[in-house]
Formats: C-alpha cells, structure tokens, sequence
C-alpha cells in the first residue's frame, strides 16, 4: 500500500458526513475527524484513536455487546486508529477476536494495531507476564493475531515491551521481515526508550512508539519526545485519560472491585487521591469555563502537544466514546494551556505503575 493509498483510505473514513457543527458526536454535527500523520513510513489516522484493553480486562467485568457497539460507532465517529494486544485477551486471543468481529465490514477503512512481547504461556508472576521477543515468538504471535483478527495484514505491529535479552535490533528485523511479507504494514515500539529506539530504527524504521502520556503523566517530555521528533517517529499516547481519573467519575481505591486496576493504582491510594481529586476539580473549572468537559480538556491538552500525537483513550460506553472524539475539535489558546501547567506542574500525584512492572528506558 503507497502513502496515497492509506492517507485517501484514512481520508474517507474520517470524513464521513459533510454537515457542519461542533463534532459532539450528536446527530446532525460535524463527524469528521482531521488526519494526523504518524512517522514518515506513510501511516495516517484520524486524530483520537480508540484503544480496547478495558474491554476484555482491567476494569472489572466486561460487555462484549456493549463494546462492539462501541467500536462500531467509533468508525461512524471517524476513528480510524483500534488498538489492541495479545495481552489484552490474557492469551485466548478474545480482545483480538472482539475487535476483528466488531470491523469485520469495514476492516479495509480501519488502521488495525496489535502487540507481542510477553510469553502467556509462562506462569504470571507478580511481576506479570514473562517478556518474549525472540524472532521465532514474534512470528507466532503475528500469525495467532491475523487469525484472531480474521485480516490478512496487521496495519501496525508493536512490541509491547522492551525485552532485555533480545536485541532490539533483532525485533525491529524480524518485523521488518514480517512487513515484506505483506503481514504486516508497520512497526512500533511501546514503552521503549531514546536508545532503544535510535538502534531499532537504524534496523528499520520505527513508525510509531506508545507510552504513557497525560495531563497526569508528563515522563516522556523530558527525553523521549525529542528523540521521536529528531527521527520523525509518530507519538501515540496510551492511558490519556490518567486510567479514568481525568474523566472526573472517579472514588476511591478501596471502592473498586479487585478485578479493577483501580483498586491498587497508586494514584487511587490515600493522600495521593485527595491531591489528584483536588487537581481534577480545578481542571473541571477551567473546563467548564470552557464549556467543555473535564475529559476534552485533557484530550484536547494533548492534541495540543503536537500534531504527530494521537491519543488512544478506551472506554466501552459510546457516549464516553462521543465526547472522546469531540476533543479533536476543541482548540485551547495558550491560557488555557497555561493553566493546565499552573494546575499540574510535574503531573499526578503517585507512580503510573508498582515498581515490580514500572516499564525502565
């Protein structure tokens, strides 16, 4: 596929009606998303994206019916960008299959991503999964994903985490491989490092890298997002929406069910909630100064961070999904932002992960 090809294919999915409005996701209103350009390689998406992981896990009992509802009014939203993961379906390949079934008629429109990285056949530790990126484990992995997705190409292939005892230069060629094979159109990496993605990317160009990045979660700015713009690598933030809190709904950790990673999210945790309630009822008042949610604030911060940025927030309801996409329409003037940064200097209160699985660069 040439850059034209994706770019008209992502073009016509994110330009779905011609009426005109403020993009609420309400009937009758602008459903147009604009298109981002993410790398150099010819990747194009709609510029929030749709990330499935609280379908299958993490957030407590899910809704399959609900969820594919969800997916399928998000490509009537002008999402064009799904993201899901073998990790995702826990090793039965269900988030995959979830998603594949939920695309199936319009798969060709969409702007399918996936991920390897992890054995699920190894006994989870409390560290999680066992890390695996031997060529010969990414080769399954792709094939047991195009099988789950029920597609014949896997648009863009991350490596889920950075494995230490496999070379990076190792990943970046076996996927190479896999892209001249026509089973695969990009590669990205996730959580990975400025090193780590200078020698993959020397291997092969890295499209795209995935990490997380939020009003809350500000570790990237530092060191990584120079390097991805010194080497034109589109940026794809996961958890925008710091795991919910800046959706506003949010209680405390002890008032989650265990299954939810709410529970034990440090920023859940006494002292550490209280401060981050506190910052979330001041971004809530600039929002509704605004006249926009809390939610779209957060996402339109983002969006505001640069144009190769593409948020993935996931959410299994499509109201949430709606207001999700609006932000994409919302341009905050340099108060605003100004704002944010007087709110939340340095982000959240509390660590993004524990310790045993805090992703190192």
């Amino acid at each position: 596929m040439t850059q034209h090809d994706n770019e008209a294919r992502t073009t016509r999915t994110t330009q779905t009606d011609g009426t005109q409005g403020t993009g609420t996701g309400q009937p009758g209103e602008d459903r147009s998303l604009p298109v981002r350009r993410l790398g150099r390689q010819g990747l194009a998406v709609g510029a929030v994206g749709l990330g499935t992981m609280g379908m299958t896990m993490a957030y407590g009992t899910g809704d399959e019916a609900g969820s594919i509802a969800t997916l399928r009014r998000a490509y009537e939203l002008g999402v064009t960008l799904f993201d899901t993961a073998e990790l995702y379906g826990m090793g039965t390949g269900s988030n995959e299959q979830l998603l594949g079934r939920a695309v199936r008629d319009f798969r060709d429109d969409v702007v399918i991503a996936t991920k390897f990285g992890f054995d699920m056949d190894a006994p989870q530790t409390a560290e999680g999964y066992a890390l695996n990126s031997r060529p010969e484990h990414i080769r399954e992995v792709t094939e047991n994903s195009l099988r789950h997705l029920g597609t014949d190409h896997i648009d863009v292939l991350y490596q889920h985490r950075v494995d230490p005892d496999v070379p990076i230069e190792d990943v970046a060629g076996t996927v190479g491989e896999l892209i001249a094979e026509g089973k695969v159109r990009y590669l990205g990496l996730s959580e990975a490092g400025p090193e780590t993605l200078r020698r993959a990317h020397a291997v092969h160009p890295v499209s795209v890298l995935q990490t997380e990045y939020s009003v809350f979660e500000r570790a990237v700015e530092a060191d990584v997002l120079p390097v991805v713009r010194e080497l034109g690598i589109g940026f794809v933030p996961y958890s925008p929406l710091g795991r919910g809190f800046l959706t506003g709904v949010v209680k405390p950790a002890a008032e989650y069910p265990a299954d939810d990673m709410r529970s034990w999210d440090d920023r859940w945790q006494p002292g550490n909630y209280e401060r981050n309630l506190t910052a979330i009822r001041e971004l809530t008042a600039l929002a509704e100064a605004r006249e926009i949610s809390v939610t779209q604030l957060a996402l339109a911060w983002l969006l505001a961070q640069g144009d190769d940025i593409v948020p993935i927030p996931g959410t299994r309801s499509p109201q949430r999904l709606a207001e999700n996409v609006a932000a994409a329409h919302v341009t905050l003037t340099p108060q605003d932002l100004a704002r944010v940064q007087e709110i939340l200097p340095k982000g959240a209160a509390g660590s993004r992960y524990p310790e045993a699985i805090m992703p190192s660069w």
